[in-house]
């Protein structure tokens, strides 16, 4: 194995580090992550003012949302292909300038129709291609220690809104909406020098071989990502045939599932079912905050696991994990018991990127990681927007968010079960062929 510091030919890294470089661009994304899910998680708390100041009903307003939720699953595909086409570095340079100017122009909206149009597509199209960068740049860097690069990167989707929403919630109590979007554009704007400084797309544009990887080229670099575990990966020459494949379904069956019961259940429907039980508001909000933290652990946590560990039976018992706190959640009446749920919940809350991302890497190659995991994605969001509706047609029939949180429960067991039956192997064939070639800019 290469030293971590070893290189074939003159180091050309752009800012030196005393740790392996890659971990510097591990950090870079997580802070592009953390702008773009602050992004997202703004208008739980920009609804009230905008319906203050503009008279705009609630439903209004949430379709600029929801399209924006939409168009985030819808482009992640074509995210992952222009990560895979362009490189990471200009597709991250692209969507935080496009963030930048898109939030700053949202701040002179005077129709429902400009909203839509910013918050809904704009921004919608500038955060959808940022889901697969963590699985595209930990695949890029690192053999060893892949799964915890994802599971640090995968954090920020949590830590966004940790960080942004009691910041944001402050500005708007101090000085109006206005000044809360402006800090978000401001962040992503000092992003981008950053970002076109000391970002790189891959190892060898400055000198370095992937974490701890062999050398002798591509070939060995893809045939060590095989060395653990007993998945094996799967000969095919295009991604089309990505489709004919039991593992890709049984992949998305799972984060269908996951976005159930994420941000479709819990991410819509949690804070209106405490306040039905009579926990305050604020004690709701914290809640959520209390998931955060406790996501921090749990996905770099899943990350380090799925490095020593088989990843099928990672996401296997983090879906059951996720099930099992279901079955509590509609039985929870007071605040202790609501602050213990959101620990348990919390742990398992993104833990699943990591082991996902690694199934994927190893079935079908590091080359096609972006655009597989864009496509993966995509039935995850349409399980979080059919839960969302889903569950508030449940509240509407029953009058009570019980039977919901149930079938969540039972669902999460069955992801449990899908995981364990991806394909445990078979003869060893070659990974797909690279078909593009990875901008170095």
């Amino acid at each position: 194995m290469r030293e971590i510091g070893e290189t074939d030919k003159a180091a050309r890294i752009p800012i030196a580090v005393p740790f392996f470089y890659g971990w510097f661009i591990v950090a870079l994304s997580f802070l592009a992550n953390l702008t773009a899910a602050g992004l997202r998680s703004a208008p739980s708390v920009l609804i009230h003012p905008l319906e203050s100041e503009f008279g705009w009903g609630r439903t209004q307003i949430a379709s600029a949302a929801s399209l924006n939720l939409l168009l985030l699953g819808l482009m992640a595909p074509f995210g992952g292909w222009l990560i895979d086409r362009f490189g990471p570095r200009r597709v991250i340079l692209g969507s935080l300038g496009t963030i930048a100017i898109g939030v700053s122009a949202t701040v002179f909206v005077s129709e429902l129709w400009q909203l839509i149009f910013l918050w809904g597509i704009v921004l919608g199209i500038a955060t959808g291609v940022t889901p697969p960068l963590g699985a595209s740049i930990a695949s890029r860097w690192f053999v060893s220690r892949r799964g915890l690069a994802i599971g640090i990167i995968t954090n920020a989707n949590a830590a966004g809104q940790v960080v942004f929403l009691p910041l944001l919630m402050i500005v708007i109590v101090a000085s109006g909406w206005r000044s809360a979007l402006m800090m978000i554009a401001v962040a992503a704007a000092i992003l981008i020098p950053a970002i076109w400084l000391w970002m790189r797309d891959n190892p060898a544009d400055i000198g370095l071989q992937p974490f701890r990887s062999e050398k002798g080229g591509a070939a060995k670099q893809a045939r060590s990502t095989y060395v653990r575990g007993d998945i094996r990966p799967i000969a095919l020459s295009s991604v089309s045939e990505v489709f004919k494949t039991s593992t890709f379904w049984l992949l998305a069956g799972c984060f269908f599932i996951c976005g159930v019961t994420a941000n479709g259940l819990i991410g819509t429907h949690l804070i209106p079912h405490a306040i039905e039980r009579g926990i305050p508001q604020l004690t709701a909000a914290t809640a959520v905050g209390i998931m955060g933290g406790a996501s921090f652990v749990g996905t770099t946590f899943s990350g380090w696991l799925v490095d020593r560990v088989d990843p099928r039976k990672v996401l296997a018992a983090v879906y059951a994990l996720r099930g099992s706190s279901l079955f509590i959640l509609p039985y929870v009446t007071e605040p202790t018991a609501l602050f213990v749920f959101a620990v348990i919940y919390g742990l398992d809350w993104y833990a699943s990127g990591p082991a996902t991302t690694t199934i994927i890497a190893r079935s079908f190659g590091h080359e096609r990681v972006g655009s597989l995991f864009g496509l993966v994605f995509v039935f995850h969001q349409l399980g979080g927007a059919s839960a969302a509706v889903g569950g508030g047609w449940i509240r509407m029939q029953f009058g009570d968010y019980q039977y919901a949180f149930l079938i969540g429960g039972c669902m999460g067991l069955m992801a449990a079960c899908l995981a364990l039956a991806i394909r445990r192997g078979g003869r060893e064939a070659p990974a797909i062929p690279v078909t593009t070639e990875f901008a170095s800019a």
